[in-house]
């Protein structure tokens, strides 16, 4: 299947491959499911992603690098990471 998502920032064919292999085969899939869902469907997958990948993710639905998304944002999904990453 053809997929847009490897053109939006912070999104490489890696990550683009396990968002389709969950579902997600499509940049305006991706915003409706958001963020934090798209990284617990990516965790049944990889029980490993980090929260760069959830930075990520966020980033891109704003087109912001990761490592340039606002502190209070990175605040917020790295309390949603630590909430998930106890639950697995």
């Amino acid at each position: 299947m053809k997929s847009d998502l490897s053109k939006h920032t912070n999104i490489g064919k890696d990550t683009e491959a396990k968002l389709i292999q969950v579902g997600i085969d499509s940049f305006e899939k991706l915003k409706s499911v958001g963020t934090e869902q798209a990284f617990i469907r990516l965790q049944t997958i990889d029980p490993g992603a980090c929260i760069s990948l959830l930075y990520g993710l966020d980033g891109s639905l704003s087109d912001t690098k990761w490592n340039k998304l606002p502190q209070e944002r990175k605040a917020e999904l790295l309390q949603f990471y630590n909430m998930v990453k106890k639950e697995i």
